[in-house]
């Protein structure tokens, strides 16, 4: 995956009614470890990472990217949403488009969190490269996954067998007013 190319970065913090997007900070590297290490999280993403393995490479704070989001909720992250170009990509459909993902911490889940800091995100996207459409991959199993991607307007462009799971292809065509 790459960067979103020609993008101002970082923009300004992105609030939204009860959410901070924003860059990660050191303060974030405990999150951070507790997301990627988390079985919960990474039930469809292929297993969680050794947290120890973790606290050896996260010396310090988070990395650092264009596209590359905390989401922070009462001063405490919650959950990352990364927007990066999806090169390399399994499926041609997808390939050079940016490609929307997101990971939360359990104990946020079932709150919207997801969703609000998701469309703020494709706001952010939309606002820097107008007219990019957004792809987004997930298990036809990860039902809480597919129905995030309906309410944030992502359709159906594939379905497809990878990592021994079937896949979901969604795109996402931001709305432009007509002249």
């Amino acid at each position: 995956m790459e960067d979103l190319g020609p993008v101002a970065w970082p923009p300004e913090p992105i609030r939204t009614e009860r959410l901070v997007l924003r860059e990660p900070e050191t303060r974030d590297r405990a999150a951070f470890i507790e997301l990627l290490a988390s079985p919960e999280v990474h039930t469809y993403l292929g297993g969680p990472r050794p947290r120890d393995e973790l606290e050896r490479e996260m010396s310090g704070a988070p990395k650092r990217w264009p596209g590359n989001f905390v989401v922070d909720l009462d001063g405490s992250m919650i959950g990352q949403i990364l927007l990066r170009r999806a090169t390399g990509h399994r499926r041609p459909a997808a390939a050079g488009k940016a490609d929307l993902g997101y990971l939360f911490l359990p104990r946020a889940w079932g709150f919207g969190y997801a969703a609000e800091a998701c469309a703020a995100a494709l706001g952010w996207f939309a606002d820097a490269l107008p007219g990019e459409p957004v792809v987004l991959t997930t298990q036809t199993a990860n039902v809480g996954s597919m129905r995030l991607a309906a309410k944030l307007g992502f359709t159906e462009v594939e379905r497809f067998e990878a990592w021994g799971a079937e896949q979901w292809l969604g795109m996402w065509s931001p709305v432009t007013p007509s002249s």
